[in-house]
């Protein structure tokens, strides 16, 4: 698959990657294995308040593993979310750019330590900047299911991302990351932001699936790119945050659905009940399984890989080291 105009960045990441690059893993999973406590609703995000050194840390264990772009801690972060914790405007919109910041500065102190070594493996990571679905600042599951309410409209929902998006873009990374949009109304909304707000940085949007066919919300997968393809601001379209078992099969429909570049970063395999906020039992893949698959979804055709929650940094070493061996 190919890339759009204007991802000169991005496709020069790929092509030194040898075709198919590495994003991070699961930030969150890894915060908590360090001793974060983050059941809140801000989640990851609420290290950008507590302990933002500890969110560069993480960032610099994914670095070492061999990822070839950071994702930022901004997925829950919300002006809206930070608001309701009492915070100014101001510093709701400077935690927002410190989450660049922080994987701006983690990438570059990596790469002025390893960038110079005679026959290092790795490449200098692009930093992008997350930004996650309406459901994710609900901190209800319904990112999971798609069920906004009749309610919620078009322009709610760009209302609600714009200012983010301006504020994280105006933050400096390198590409945006729109991640786990369950339903065809916000994939049109971040569709028709991007447009009106003329970004001018790669983008991509990921999607979630819990039955490996549909988005959550029950639309059909064909109805989204009906959408995306007519726009030339999404260079590249994907997974997130899904079972991995169901991850073969998307590709392939994606493959079918569009020309532009496929994203995947699946979860574990465990579920998460977003009502009672825990993780469930259930079929997973350990790490030996993402670097055999890892080399199956980059032979179907995907172009970005990594891993979402319950993913680590030795997931994405594992990953890495597949791709890397049999470029």
């Amino acid at each position: 698959m190919g890339f759009e105009k204007g991802t000169s960045l991005l496709e020069d990441l790929i092509d030194k990657a040898g075709g198919c690059a590495v994003i991070d893993g699961g930030f969150a999973t890894q915060l908590e294995s360090h001793g974060a406590s983050i059941n809140d609703p801000l989640w990851s995000a609420l290290c950008l308040i507590k302990d933002p050194d500890l969110i560069k840390q993480v960032h610099l264990e994914y670095l070492e593993a061999g990822a070839d772009i950071l994702v930022t801690s901004s997925y829950q972060a919300t002006i809206p979310g930070f608001l309701s914790r009492g915070l100014s405007l101001e510093e709701g919109e400077s935690l927002l750019e410190k989450s660049v910041k922080l994987a701006v500065e983690a990438r570059d102190k990596f790469w002025d330590t390893i960038g110079s070594v005679p026959g290092n493996c790795y490449n200098r990571a692009l930093v992008a900047a997350s930004i996650g679905s309406y459901g994710a600042y609900l901190a209800n599951g319904s990112e999971y299911s798609g069920c906004y309410g009749a309610e919620v409209s078009l322009d709610k929902l760009k209302d609600f991302h714009r200012r983010r998006l301006q504020v994280l873009v105006e933050a400096g990374p390198d590409l945006l990351a729109f991640e786990t949009i369950p339903n065809k109304l916000e994939a049109q909304a971040c569709v028709e932001l991007l447009e009106e707000e003329n970004i001018q940085i790669p983008s991509w949007i990921c999607f979630s699936s819990v039955d490996g066919e549909n988005a959550p919300s029950g639309e059909s997968f064909k109805e989204f790119f009906d959408i995306l393809n007519k726009s030339e601001k999404v260079n590249a379209v994907g997974i997130n945050c899904t079972p991995p078992h169901f991850i073969e099969s998307l590709v392939c429909k994606f493959n079918e659905l569009t020309t532009k570049a496929i994203v995947v970063y699946p979860n574990s395999g465990e579920i998460w009940d977003g009502r009672a906020k825990k993780w469930l039992p259930s079929k997973c893949f350990g790490d030996d399984k993402f670097e055999f698959f890892a080399t199956r979804w980059r032979d179907l055709g995907a172009k970005l890989i990594g891993g979402c929650c319950q993913t680590t940094p030795a997931t994405i070493r594992a990953i890495s080291k597949a791709l890397k061996e049999r470029s």
